[in-house]
Protein backbone atom coordinates (compact mmCIF):
# COMPACT_ATOMS: atom_id res chain seq x y z
CA UNK A 1 0.00 0.00 0.00
CA UNK A 2 1.44 3.73 -1.04
CA UNK A 3 1.45 6.33 1.15
CA UNK A 4 -2.21 7.94 -0.77
CA UNK A 5 -3.62 4.35 -0.17
CA UNK A 6 -3.50 4.13 3.78
CA UNK A 7 -6.58 4.67 5.16
CA UNK A 8 -7.57 8.04 7.35
CA UNK A 9 -6.11 7.83 11.17
CA UNK A 10 -8.79 8.18 13.77
CA UNK A 11 -8.37 10.45 16.57
CA UNK A 12 -7.77 7.94 19.07
CA UNK A 13 -4.61 6.81 17.46
CA UNK A 14 -3.34 10.71 16.92
CA UNK A 15 -4.41 12.36 20.48
CA UNK A 16 -3.58 10.47 24.09
CA UNK A 17 -7.25 10.28 25.76
CA UNK A 18 -7.18 12.45 29.34
CA UNK A 19 -6.96 9.71 31.50
CA UNK A 20 -4.74 7.19 29.46
CA UNK A 21 -1.14 6.45 31.36
CA UNK A 22 1.35 8.87 30.11
CA UNK A 23 4.50 7.11 28.00
CA UNK A 24 7.40 6.37 29.76
CA UNK A 25 9.23 9.32 29.04
CA UNK A 26 6.74 11.71 30.08
CA UNK A 27 6.41 9.57 33.14
CA UNK A 28 10.03 10.01 33.94
CA UNK A 29 10.05 13.56 33.55
CA UNK A 30 6.96 14.80 35.32
CA UNK A 31 6.66 11.77 37.84
CA UNK A 32 7.47 12.54 41.69
CA UNK A 33 7.28 16.82 41.17
CA UNK A 34 4.74 17.11 43.80
CA UNK A 35 4.48 14.14 46.21
CA UNK A 36 1.33 14.04 48.18
CA UNK A 37 2.27 12.79 51.73
CA UNK A 38 0.44 13.36 55.23
CA UNK A 39 1.84 13.21 58.73
CA UNK A 40 4.43 15.76 60.21
CA UNK A 41 7.08 17.74 58.89
CA UNK A 42 11.18 17.88 59.14
CA UNK A 43 12.81 19.67 62.23
CA UNK A 44 14.87 21.48 59.38
CA UNK A 45 14.14 23.36 56.23
CA UNK A 46 14.59 21.39 53.26
CA UNK A 47 17.30 21.54 50.72
CA UNK A 48 15.81 23.28 47.72
CA UNK A 49 17.92 23.00 44.71
CA UNK A 50 16.87 25.01 42.13
CA UNK A 51 17.39 27.06 38.77
CA UNK A 52 14.38 27.40 37.00
CA UNK A 53 11.03 28.13 39.08
CA UNK A 54 7.61 27.20 37.73
CA UNK A 55 4.43 29.69 38.23
CA UNK A 56 0.70 28.56 37.90
CA UNK A 57 0.42 31.63 35.31
CA UNK A 58 1.96 34.00 33.38
CA UNK A 59 0.05 36.99 35.09
CA UNK A 60 1.75 35.12 38.19
CA UNK A 61 5.02 35.31 36.83
CA UNK A 62 5.33 38.54 35.61
CA UNK A 63 3.96 39.85 39.05
CA UNK A 64 6.30 37.97 40.90
CA UNK A 65 9.34 39.34 38.04
CA UNK A 66 8.06 42.66 39.04
CA UNK A 67 8.17 42.27 42.81
CA UNK A 68 11.37 41.15 43.13
CA UNK A 69 13.52 43.90 43.02
CA UNK A 70 12.14 44.98 46.02
CA UNK A 71 10.53 42.15 47.92
CA UNK A 72 11.84 38.32 48.78
CA UNK A 73 10.28 36.05 45.70
CA UNK A 74 11.39 33.15 44.64
CA UNK A 75 11.87 33.66 40.67
CA UNK A 76 14.76 32.27 39.76
CA UNK A 77 17.90 30.36 41.27
CA UNK A 78 20.42 33.14 40.96
CA UNK A 79 17.76 35.59 42.79
CA UNK A 80 17.73 33.56 46.24
CA UNK A 81 16.44 29.94 47.33
CA UNK A 82 14.16 28.98 50.31
CA UNK A 83 16.79 26.96 51.67
CA UNK A 84 18.96 30.25 51.40
CA UNK A 85 16.43 32.51 52.52
CA UNK A 86 15.72 30.81 55.82
CA UNK A 87 19.50 31.35 56.83
CA UNK A 88 19.16 35.09 55.64
CA UNK A 89 16.57 35.31 58.44
CA UNK A 90 18.48 33.94 60.94
CA UNK A 91 21.43 35.60 60.10
CA UNK A 92 18.93 39.40 60.11
CA UNK A 93 17.90 38.36 63.68
CA UNK A 94 21.56 37.68 65.33
CA UNK A 95 23.06 40.84 63.49
CA UNK A 96 19.38 42.84 64.54
CA UNK A 97 19.56 44.22 61.22
CA UNK A 98 16.69 44.18 58.30
CA UNK A 99 17.62 42.02 55.83
CA UNK A 100 20.60 39.76 55.01
CA UNK A 101 22.42 38.53 51.69
CA UNK A 102 24.46 35.75 51.16
CA UNK A 103 27.70 35.55 49.49
CA UNK A 104 30.31 33.01 48.36
CA UNK A 105 32.97 34.00 50.66
CA UNK A 106 33.17 36.43 53.42
CA UNK A 107 35.43 38.57 50.93
CA UNK A 108 32.83 38.78 48.70
CA UNK A 109 30.36 40.13 50.96
CA UNK A 110 33.46 42.85 51.76
CA UNK A 111 33.64 43.02 48.30
CA UNK A 112 30.00 43.67 47.70
CA UNK A 113 29.34 46.47 49.99
CA UNK A 114 32.02 48.60 48.54
CA UNK A 115 30.77 47.72 45.08
CA UNK A 116 27.59 49.14 46.42
CA UNK A 117 28.06 52.16 48.15
CA UNK A 118 30.85 53.67 46.56
CA UNK A 119 31.96 55.43 43.45
CA UNK A 120 35.34 56.83 41.55
CA UNK A 121 36.32 60.33 43.04
CA UNK A 122 34.38 59.31 46.95
CA UNK A 123 37.05 58.96 49.97
CA UNK A 124 36.62 55.94 52.05
CA UNK A 125 38.64 55.21 55.59
CA UNK A 126 39.64 52.13 56.99
CA UNK A 127 40.75 50.49 59.97
CA UNK A 128 44.28 49.90 60.51
CA UNK A 129 43.20 46.25 62.15
CA UNK A 130 41.41 44.77 59.22
CA UNK A 131 41.19 41.42 57.39
CA UNK A 132 44.74 41.65 55.37
CA UNK A 133 42.93 40.35 52.19
CA UNK A 134 40.76 43.83 51.92
CA UNK A 135 43.98 46.12 52.02
CA UNK A 136 44.36 43.63 48.64
CA UNK A 137 41.10 44.71 47.41
CA UNK A 138 41.60 48.25 48.13
CA UNK A 139 45.36 48.07 45.94
CA UNK A 140 44.02 46.01 43.33
CA UNK A 141 40.71 47.12 42.74
CA UNK A 142 39.58 50.06 44.78
CA UNK A 143 42.31 52.33 44.46
CA UNK A 144 42.76 51.48 40.54
CA UNK A 145 38.87 52.44 40.59
CA UNK A 146 39.55 55.63 41.96
CA UNK A 147 38.50 55.54 45.22
CA UNK A 148 40.51 57.26 47.37
CA UNK A 149 41.58 54.84 50.47
CA UNK A 150 42.91 56.16 53.98
CA UNK A 151 43.59 53.53 56.84
CA UNK A 152 42.73 54.83 60.76
CA UNK A 153 43.96 53.59 63.71
CA UNK A 154 42.65 50.13 65.61
CA UNK A 155 40.77 52.52 68.24
CA UNK A 156 39.31 55.27 66.00
CA UNK A 157 41.60 57.93 67.59
CA UNK A 158 42.33 59.44 64.39
CA UNK A 159 38.94 59.28 62.40
CA UNK A 160 38.45 62.55 63.22
CA UNK A 161 41.63 64.55 61.42
CA UNK A 162 40.89 61.79 59.11
CA UNK A 163 37.31 63.02 57.27
CA UNK A 164 37.22 64.53 54.35
CA UNK A 165 34.02 66.24 52.46
CA UNK A 166 34.23 63.01 50.05
CA UNK A 167 34.49 60.62 53.07
CA UNK A 168 31.44 58.40 52.05
CA UNK A 169 31.68 54.91 53.78
CA UNK A 170 34.10 54.36 57.65
CA UNK A 171 35.02 50.37 57.46
CA UNK A 172 35.65 48.90 60.63
CA UNK A 173 36.77 45.83 62.67
CA UNK A 174 36.05 45.48 66.12
CA UNK A 175 37.77 43.50 67.29
CA UNK A 176 40.38 43.69 65.18
CA UNK A 177 42.08 41.04 63.30
CA UNK A 178 44.88 39.34 64.81
CA UNK A 179 45.12 41.59 68.12
CA UNK A 180 41.68 42.14 68.79
CA UNK A 181 41.94 45.82 69.43
CA UNK A 182 38.64 47.57 70.34
CA UNK A 183 36.97 50.83 69.41
CA UNK A 184 34.16 53.07 70.47
CA UNK A 185 31.71 52.30 67.41
CA UNK A 186 28.73 54.30 69.04
CA UNK A 187 31.02 57.51 69.47
CA UNK A 188 32.52 56.74 66.30
CA UNK A 189 29.14 55.63 64.00
CA UNK A 190 28.51 59.00 65.50
CA UNK A 191 31.25 61.23 64.29
CA UNK A 192 30.71 59.73 60.85
CA UNK A 193 26.52 60.00 60.94
CA UNK A 194 27.52 63.73 61.25
CA UNK A 195 29.39 63.97 58.24
CA UNK A 196 27.20 62.07 55.93
CA UNK A 197 29.12 58.92 56.07
CA UNK A 198 28.13 55.33 56.54
CA UNK A 199 29.50 53.03 58.99
CA UNK A 200 30.33 49.47 57.63
CA UNK A 201 31.67 46.77 60.25
CA UNK A 202 33.36 43.58 60.18
CA UNK A 203 31.43 41.24 62.35
CA UNK A 204 33.13 38.24 61.67
CA UNK A 205 34.42 38.11 65.45
CA UNK A 206 31.35 38.60 67.21
CA UNK A 207 29.34 36.00 65.21
CA UNK A 208 25.89 38.36 65.61
CA UNK A 209 25.90 37.08 69.57
CA UNK A 210 28.94 38.24 71.21
CA UNK A 211 28.80 41.65 69.40
CA UNK A 212 26.06 43.86 67.20
CA UNK A 213 27.61 46.33 65.27
CA UNK A 214 24.21 47.32 63.95
CA UNK A 215 22.75 48.07 67.24
CA UNK A 216 25.73 50.22 68.27
CA UNK A 217 25.17 52.71 65.24
CA UNK A 218 26.68 50.69 62.52
CA UNK A 219 24.73 50.72 59.30
CA UNK A 220 25.84 47.49 57.40
CA UNK A 221 27.46 44.28 59.39
CA UNK A 222 29.67 42.22 57.58
CA UNK A 223 30.42 38.08 58.67
CA UNK A 224 32.79 35.21 57.19
CA UNK A 225 29.90 32.86 57.69
CA UNK A 226 32.74 30.50 57.10
CA UNK A 227 33.86 30.84 60.82
CA UNK A 228 31.72 30.37 63.86
CA UNK A 229 28.35 30.54 61.90
CA UNK A 230 29.21 27.25 60.63
CA UNK A 231 31.61 26.19 62.82
CA UNK A 232 32.80 22.75 60.86
CA UNK A 233 35.72 23.90 58.60
CA UNK A 234 33.88 22.87 55.82
CA UNK A 235 32.09 25.80 54.02
CA UNK A 236 32.31 29.20 52.35
CA UNK A 237 29.97 31.75 52.60
CA UNK A 238 29.63 35.40 53.67
CA UNK A 239 26.89 37.41 54.58
CA UNK A 240 26.05 40.89 54.55
CA UNK A 241 23.33 42.77 57.06
CA UNK A 242 22.07 46.54 56.83
CA UNK A 243 19.60 48.60 58.24
CA UNK A 244 16.06 49.71 56.15
CA UNK A 245 17.75 52.63 54.94
CA UNK A 246 20.65 50.91 53.29
CA UNK A 247 19.14 47.83 52.03
CA UNK A 248 18.31 48.63 48.68
CA UNK A 249 21.61 49.62 47.58
CA UNK A 250 23.09 46.55 48.10
CA UNK A 251 20.37 44.16 47.03
CA UNK A 252 19.64 46.03 43.98
CA UNK A 253 23.98 46.05 43.13
CA UNK A 254 23.78 41.94 44.27
CA UNK A 255 20.87 41.34 41.50
CA UNK A 256 22.99 43.21 39.04
CA UNK A 257 26.13 40.90 39.77
CA UNK A 258 24.05 37.58 39.54
CA UNK A 259 25.39 36.94 42.98
CA UNK A 260 23.99 33.61 44.46
CA UNK A 261 25.29 30.97 46.66
CA UNK A 262 24.65 26.73 46.59
CA UNK A 263 21.48 25.50 48.35
CA UNK A 264 23.25 23.03 49.99
CA UNK A 265 26.31 25.50 51.41
CA UNK A 266 23.24 27.52 52.80
CA UNK A 267 21.84 24.09 54.61
CA UNK A 268 25.42 23.55 56.26
CA UNK A 269 25.57 26.71 57.73
CA UNK A 270 22.03 26.77 58.68
CA UNK A 271 22.38 23.59 60.78
CA UNK A 272 25.63 25.32 62.41
CA UNK A 273 23.47 28.07 63.81
CA UNK A 274 21.47 25.96 65.76
CA UNK A 275 24.53 25.47 68.08
CA UNK A 276 26.11 28.36 67.44
CA UNK A 277 25.56 29.72 71.25
CA UNK A 278 26.34 26.41 72.58
CA UNK A 279 29.83 25.97 71.05
CA UNK A 280 30.52 29.55 71.29
CA UNK A 281 30.08 29.37 75.67
CA UNK A 282 32.97 26.12 74.96
CA UNK A 283 35.53 28.41 73.03
CA UNK A 284 35.37 30.90 75.11
CA UNK A 285 35.78 28.90 78.25
CA UNK A 286 38.57 26.96 76.91
CA UNK A 287 39.63 29.98 75.48
CA UNK A 288 40.25 32.17 78.46
CA UNK A 289 41.89 29.21 80.41
CA UNK A 290 44.30 29.02 77.93
CA UNK A 291 44.70 32.74 77.88
CA UNK A 292 45.28 32.80 81.93
CA UNK A 293 47.74 30.13 81.64
CA UNK A 294 49.84 32.04 79.08
CA UNK A 295 49.70 35.28 81.37
CA UNK A 296 51.93 32.97 83.57
CA UNK A 297 54.28 31.61 81.54
CA UNK A 298 57.80 33.88 81.36
CA UNK A 299 58.05 32.76 77.62
CA UNK A 300 54.87 35.00 76.85
CA UNK A 301 55.28 39.17 77.08
CA UNK A 302 51.68 39.71 76.20
CA UNK A 303 48.48 38.14 75.77
CA UNK A 304 45.57 39.90 73.35
CA UNK A 305 42.12 38.92 74.27
CA UNK A 306 39.96 41.94 75.08
CA UNK A 307 38.15 39.67 78.08
CA UNK A 308 41.43 40.08 79.70
CA UNK A 309 41.16 42.50 82.24
CA UNK A 310 45.16 43.69 81.75
CA UNK A 311 43.92 44.40 77.66
CA UNK A 312 43.77 47.86 76.92
CA UNK A 313 40.30 47.12 75.43
CA UNK A 314 38.77 45.53 78.23
CA UNK A 315 36.64 48.12 79.24
CA UNK A 316 34.72 48.67 75.85
CA UNK A 317 34.72 45.03 75.80
CA UNK A 318 32.64 45.04 79.06
CA UNK A 319 30.44 47.77 77.87
CA UNK A 320 29.57 46.33 74.08
CA UNK A 321 30.35 42.89 74.36
CA UNK A 322 28.42 39.92 75.80
CA UNK A 323 31.75 37.24 75.62
CA UNK A 324 34.72 36.28 73.76
CA UNK A 325 35.54 33.43 71.43
CA UNK A 326 37.78 31.07 70.84
CA UNK A 327 40.36 33.60 69.46
CA UNK A 328 43.69 34.51 71.28
CA UNK A 329 47.35 36.14 70.41
CA UNK A 330 50.54 36.26 72.12
CA UNK A 331 53.67 37.70 71.96
CA UNK A 332 56.86 35.83 72.28
CA UNK A 333 59.17 37.82 74.72
CA UNK A 334 62.58 36.31 73.70
CA UNK A 335 62.27 34.41 70.83
CA UNK A 336 63.04 35.09 66.97
CA UNK A 337 60.88 34.35 64.18
CA UNK A 338 62.11 31.00 63.40
CA UNK A 339 61.79 29.82 67.06
CA UNK A 340 58.42 30.57 66.56
CA UNK A 341 57.55 28.80 63.56
CA UNK A 342 59.40 25.75 65.37
CA UNK A 343 57.03 26.13 68.50
CA UNK A 344 53.94 26.32 66.20
CA UNK A 345 55.61 23.20 64.39
CA UNK A 346 56.20 21.13 67.55
CA UNK A 347 52.15 21.70 68.22
CA UNK A 348 50.82 18.09 68.25
CA UNK A 349 46.95 18.87 68.94
CA UNK A 350 46.95 22.47 67.11
CA UNK A 351 46.21 21.94 63.28
CA UNK A 352 48.17 24.51 61.47
CA UNK A 353 46.06 26.42 58.40
CA UNK A 354 44.03 29.58 57.46
CA UNK A 355 40.70 30.96 58.58
CA UNK A 356 39.38 29.89 62.52
CA UNK A 357 35.71 29.45 63.93
CA UNK A 358 35.31 26.06 63.69
CA UNK A 359 35.52 23.22 66.50
CA UNK A 360 39.16 22.28 66.28
CA UNK A 361 42.19 24.30 67.69
CA UNK A 362 44.95 25.95 65.15
CA UNK A 363 48.01 27.74 65.29
CA UNK A 364 50.01 30.16 62.97
CA UNK A 365 52.09 33.00 63.23
CA UNK A 366 51.09 36.17 62.53
CA UNK A 367 52.28 38.46 60.24
CA UNK A 368 51.06 42.05 61.80
CA UNK A 369 53.59 44.28 60.97
CA UNK A 370 52.63 43.68 57.69
CA UNK A 371 49.43 44.09 57.98
CA UNK A 372 49.17 47.35 59.79
CA UNK A 373 50.24 51.30 58.26
CA UNK A 374 49.10 53.40 61.58
CA UNK A 375 51.31 51.89 63.93
CA UNK A 376 54.58 50.21 64.07
CA UNK A 377 54.84 46.53 65.27
CA UNK A 378 58.19 46.33 64.22
CA UNK A 379 59.61 46.29 67.83
CA UNK A 380 57.45 43.70 69.23
CA UNK A 381 58.20 40.13 69.16
CA UNK A 382 56.71 37.14 67.08
CA UNK A 383 53.01 37.01 67.51
CA UNK A 384 51.71 33.51 67.54
CA UNK A 385 47.44 33.01 66.81
CA UNK A 386 45.59 30.77 68.65
CA UNK A 387 42.13 29.41 67.81
CA UNK A 388 40.94 27.33 70.95
CA UNK A 389 38.57 24.67 69.96
CA UNK A 390 36.60 22.14 71.91
CA UNK A 391 39.34 19.64 72.53
CA UNK A 392 39.72 19.33 76.33
CA UNK A 393 41.67 22.94 77.45
CA UNK A 394 44.12 20.70 80.12
CA UNK A 395 45.36 18.66 76.98
CA UNK A 396 45.76 22.00 74.70
CA UNK A 397 47.66 23.50 77.79
CA UNK A 398 49.89 20.61 78.36
CA UNK A 399 50.60 20.52 74.42
CA UNK A 400 51.07 24.49 74.85
CA UNK A 401 53.63 23.72 77.46
CA UNK A 402 55.54 20.47 75.98
CA UNK A 403 55.73 22.85 72.46
CA UNK A 404 57.43 25.71 74.71
CA UNK A 405 59.48 23.36 76.44
CA UNK A 406 61.40 22.31 73.59
CA UNK A 407 62.27 26.36 72.39
CA UNK A 408 64.33 25.55 75.37
CA UNK A 409 66.10 22.61 74.65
Amino acid sequence: MTLNQRGPRTMSSQKTEPNAQPRLATRLVKGGTSPAFEGGRAVNPPVVRASTVLFDSMDAMNDARRRRGTERMFTYGARGNPTGFALEDVVAQLEGGYRTRLFPTGLAAISMVFLAFVRPGDHVLIADCVYQPLRHFVDTFLQPWGVEVSYFRADGSDVAQQLRPTTKLVYVECPGSLAYEMCDLPALADLAHRHGALVVADNTWGSGVQYRPLTLGADVSVMAATKYLSGHSDVMMGTVTTTQACWQPLATMCDAQGVAISPDDAYLVLRGTRTLGARLAMHERHALEVAHWLTARPEVARVFCPALAEDPGHALWQRDCTGTNGLISFEFAQADAHAARHFVDALTLFGIGASWGGFESLATVSNVVGTRTCTDWSHAGPIVRLHIGLEDPQDLIDDLAQALARLQA
